[in-house]
């Protein structure tokens, strides 16, 4: 019987865990969805979300992954066969899709990491960014020509994905996830170090930890706590189910997904911090309200950071090259994660060896992802991850939490499982959130997007209604919605092929009579 890749140690696990859950999200999303859904008091749906909902999925899916030993697919299909292969599928496709663009926007920090230190961008950022960076197209679906300041860097980012993938689980992914996540620690405290001790710091304190007590009345406030919390876990596109198959027979399952889930809040919280601190002092410099400046995503990181880094009386550009060293070490971790998912699949559903799958699968991963090298590539990134997030990743989540909870009731195996190993026990409160909080959170979150898209109601700033940030029926048809069916089309069609018997009987984990029950 060959032996499945192991982590050196626990701690090796729990890094490699939160390198894939500290992502760029945490540093450019997180800090803006709090400060819009109540500041001080969003943290109270928070912490509500990540007890209810994200904290129990990743208990299940480490659960899955341990007991039954294999990539998402594979410990689907030795859970239910094939009614609930096409699940793990499904997830390792969104993985990949994700993986395409994410790496894009690590060389775009990797190319800012540079600039910092001369300050290239000048005064005017977001000409800078749009016009000599991305070059962009002026009309959505253009493709247009490559663009060698993005490609290079992108090749790069790839190839150092590749080293760290080739080289194995313990070798590869531990290693750099040891490396990369104290040094993303460490650079992101001298950031909020050097953010809090600035003028005006104290004002964007403030308007990030004011609480509004009145926004928790307002149901859209919760709602975006569990969709932030779903998103910011790596939960439900096969990553952790894959991570924890590594892990060696004893092991605590629970202690380990509150460690992770935590430790990810933990570094949210000290994002939030850095960011607001360096928004208030520049709402201070242009002498406007917080909520002048404050912004989230591509236009935080590469416009309004930028300026602010500009605006600094000292030290603008080493504070410059840390913020986005730190983009780049958050994204390495992430994108080595999601990337794992597709290689385990494959290596596990043909038979192949690990080397082979790398360089088949990070291959075409690297291949495809030069359409957002493009001069249109900002264009179909954002088309791409608004459409393969809202219905990829939320869809697989409650899918998955249905399935498992509901169909296959597997929720009192996995609770007998995780707590012959875990010194902290799962009991009633971890079933009444699998089988009802977290399906009916989701289930509410899906029926908004279907309403808002199949039904057009966005709002543009003309104050009419049309599609997501007003892109064409066409665009929004090949370049959004065929990219979502196309993670799940895929799913079912890689379902059909069959597996090799010794892989299905491959386990180091025996089952025991009582989980059999």
């Amino acid at each position: 019987m060959k032996q499945r890749s192991q982590w050196g140690t626990r701690a090796g696990f729990i890094l490699a865990a939160v390198g894939s859950a500290v992502g760029l999200g945490n540093i450019w999303r997180f800090p803006y969805v709090a400060y819009e859904n109540g500041g001080g008091a969003f943290f109270i749906p928070y912490l509500f979300a990540l007890l209810t909902a994200g904290i129990p999925i990743l208990i299940m899916e480490f659960t899955i992954g341990h007991k039954y030993r294999g990539s998402a697919p594979l410990s689907f299909f030795r859970m239910g066969g094939k009614r609930a292969e096409w699940m793990g599928w499904w997830g390792i496709f969104v993985s990949f899709v994700i993986s395409t663009y994410y790496a894009v926007i690590i060389a775009w920090a990797m190319k800012y990491t540079v600039y910092s230190f001369n300050m290239a961008w000048g005064s005017d950022t977001q000409s800078f960014l749009f016009g000599d960076v991305l070059k962009l197209a002026e009309t959505p679906g253009d493709v247009g020509g490559f663009v060698p300041g993005v490609l290079l860097p992108l090749i790069l980012v790839w190839a150092i994905a590749f080293i760290i993938l080739f080289a194995g689980v313990k070798r590869g992914i531990e290693l750099a996830n040891r490396i990369f996540i104290p040094t993303l620690v460490v650079v992101f405290l001298l950031v909020v170090i050097r953010a809090v001790t600035l003028d005006g710091a104290l004002l964007g304190l403030d308007a990030f930890f004011k609480p509004d007590l009145s926004k928790l009345a307002n149901p859209t406030v919760w709602v975006a706590a569990y969709g932030h919390i779903f998103f910011s876990l790596s939960i439900a596109f096969a990553i952790m189910i894959t991570y924890s198959s590594y892990l060696p027979k004893k092991s605590d399952i629970t202690n380990n997904a509150f460690i992770t889930g935590f430790a990810n809040s933990a570094f949210e919280l000290l994002a939030g911090i850095g960011i607001f601190a360096a928004l208030g002092f520049m709402a201070t410099q242009a002498n406007v309200a917080v909520a002048d400046v404050a912004s989230a995503g591509v236009g935080l990181a590469f416009v309004v950071f930028p300026q602010i880094i500009n605006e600094m009386p000292g030290m603008n550009g080493i504070f410059g090259a840390l913020f986005f060293l730190s983009l780049v070490l958050a994204g390495l971790t992430s994108l080595i994660s999601i990337s794992e998912t597709y290689i385990a699949g494959i290596a596990d559903k043909f038979n192949i060896s690990r080397s082979k799958s790398v360089i088949f699968t990070v291959g075409l991963a690297a291949i495809i992802s030069t359409l957002f090298a493009t001069r249109g590539g900002l264009f179909f990134l954002d088309v791409a991850d608004y459409f393969i997030n809202q219905f990829g990743v939320a869809a697989i989540g409650l899918v998955e939490v249905v399935l498992i909870a509901w169909f296959f009731r597997k929720v009192d195996v996995f609770e007998r499982h995780a707590n012959a190993l875990s010194d902290i026990q799962i009991r009633s409160w971890w079933k009444i959130c699998l089988g009802f909080i977290t399906p009916l959170v989701l289930g509410y979150m899906m029926f908004g997007l279907i309403r808002t898209n199949v039904m057009k109601l966005h709002e543009q700033p003309d104050g009419s209604l049309g599609n997501y940030e007003g892109y064409s029926d066409a665009f929004i048809l090949y370049g959004g919605w065929s990219v979502a069916l196309f993670a799940l089309a895929m799913g079912i069609i890689f379902t059909l092929f069959k597996w090799k018997q010794n892989t299905i009987e491959e386990t180091d984990y025996v089952e025991t009579k009582e989980d059999s029950l």
